[in-house]
């Protein structure tokens, strides 16, 4: 149909403005061409020449404009042929999309159940024994199940596995199965790279590639119980979802909240709202929103105590500080309207050998947390290739954890899991050939602690 066209050709549209303007958080340069301190975003050489911003401008009023003259069948996300892609479909929208194929609105309800079901987790229009063989047959046609497809599988020596997915594009995404005796734990990505820069995550090397659909972190879930879940075996089904693999998740956060409400949905995973968490580095107007909007679990990534060293490691910083950081999150918690009740959040802090691991970060931890209903992670860092930092030793993390839980911290010290397949926290995803973000300029006083010549880091000290 015409609307599946125009859609088609709003999304090659909207790749060639990713593709131009593909945005990342940088360090001096990016800062200096803007003419002043803080972050900033950089991306193909900072639109240093006019003729690329115009360009840039003309592709957005052409997408601007292809919106506004599709009708409301074309709102329907579609891929390279036209297909419905189910899993990124409101439930609004499934019962819009059902009735446009001349079907009555009870079978979408059929519909939604066959795709999110956790006993069901339809892989085929075949598979939806109840639907009639000639809606089947118009499903077929125009529409698509999974938006995903599973690429490979990597086992660790602990049974962690990295599952990674291809993308319609090309792109490769990675989630992690972590399973314990009572419980098994999937890290989901948000986005294919990521922006925000982040100098201990490999990840991070990778720059943002693009934002992932909502059917495509659905995806993840959704593929990974049906291949792997053992529905006998308390341990070997999935019990609760992380955002925490590759991407900032509240970057996404339109297509992240949605995800997350999806798992949490009686009428979808059926996931309990304290079994799903979304993590992010601060960004301070996303969180206000998604503790606003969301019912999941909140993790804010910490892995500082001063401006000084966040800023460096993590540059969102330069844009929300400490100060702010907290002040938002003392101002939302604890939440109880609307049903969303979240009485603590968690803190993520990975500890990097004499860069935050002191006895005086664990009092500034301390503090910076007081009156914020919470629970702090420590977490070991996990070497990768080309990284500067080193972990801190197993004992020393022991100690900072006790020092904290002294001090009237909630604290524990998450296990490394997955390390010898790069399925560990921090090193999901592969750089490729693409230069990487620029990395920030190391404090004088933590140069003795960094070696930006090492290929590979040291594994964790024991």
């Amino acid at each position: 149909t015409w609307a599946c066209e125009a859609e088609i050709r709003r999304k090659e549209v909207l790749n060639e403005v990713r593709r131009v303007r593909e945005v990342q958080i940088g360090g001096e340069e990016g800062c200096a061409e803007r003419g002043g301190g803080g972050m900033a975003f950089v991306g193909a050489g900072m639109w240093r020449r006019s003729g690329q911003r115009s360009q840039l401008r003309a592709m957005c009023a052409t997408v601007e404009s292809m919106q506004n003259e599709m009708p409301g069948s074309a709102a329907f996300p579609v891929d390279s042929n036209g297909r419905v892609l189910l899993k990124s479909l409101t439930r609004t929208q499934m019962d819009e999309f059902v009735q446009s194929l001349g079907e009555k609105p009870f079978r979408a309800k059929q519909l939604w159940r066959w795709m999110y079901h956790p006993d069901a987790l339809a892989g085929s229009f075949e598979e939806m024994t109840d639907l009639s063989k000639d809606f089947r047959r118009k499903l077929q046609e125009s529409a698509r199940v999974d938006s995903l497809v599973i690429n490979d599988t990597h086992v660790a020596a602990d049974g962690t596995r990295k599952v990674t997915f291809k993308l319609d594009d090309g792109g490769v995404i990675e989630s992690v199965w972590i399973p314990t005796d009572d419980r098994v734990t999937l890290c989901v990505s948000s986005q294919l790279g990521c922006a925000l820069n982040c100098q201990f995550c490999f990840t991070a090397k990778m720059g943002l590639r693009r934002h992932l659909t909502k059917g495509e972190i659905v995806d993840q879930v959704v593929l990974t119980k049906r291949f792997f879940d053992d529905r006998n075996q308390l341990g070997r089904r999935v019990t609760n979802v992380v955002f925490m693999g590759m991407g900032e998740p509240l970057h996404n956060i339109d297509n992240v909240i949605p995800a997350a409400d999806i798992l949490i949905s009686d009428k979808g995973l059926s996931l309990s709202h304290n079994k799903v968490t979304v993590s992010t580095s601060g960004l301070v107007p996303e969180i206000r929103k998604f503790l606003k909007h969301s019912k999941a679990n909140l993790a804010v990534s910490l892995n500082a105590t001063t401006d000084e060293v966040r800023s460096w490691i993590m540059p969102i910083n330069r844009k929300y500080d400490l100060a702010e950081l907290m002040r938002a999150l003392k101002e939302s918690l604890p939440r109880r309207e609307d049903g969303k009740a979240l009485k603590k959040i968690f803190f993520e802090y990975v500890m990097l050998k004499g860069i935050n691991d002191s006895p005086d970060d664990a009092k500034r931890i301390a503090k910076l947390t007081a009156g914020i209903p919470c629970k702090v992670n420590l977490i070991h860092f996990n070497p990768h290739s080309g990284t500067e930092f080193q972990p801190t030793p197993d004992d020393k993390v022991d100690q900072f954890g006790k020092l904290l839980s002294s001090l009237g911290v909630r604290v524990t010290v998450r296990e490394s899991r997955g390390d010898d397949e790069m399925a560990a926290c921090g090193q999901l995803g592969k750089p490729g050939d693409r230069p990487s973000p620029p990395r920030m300029r190391v404090p004088d006083k933590f140069s003795p602690f960094v070696a930006r010549s090492n290929k590979k880091g040291s594994k964790r000290g024991r």
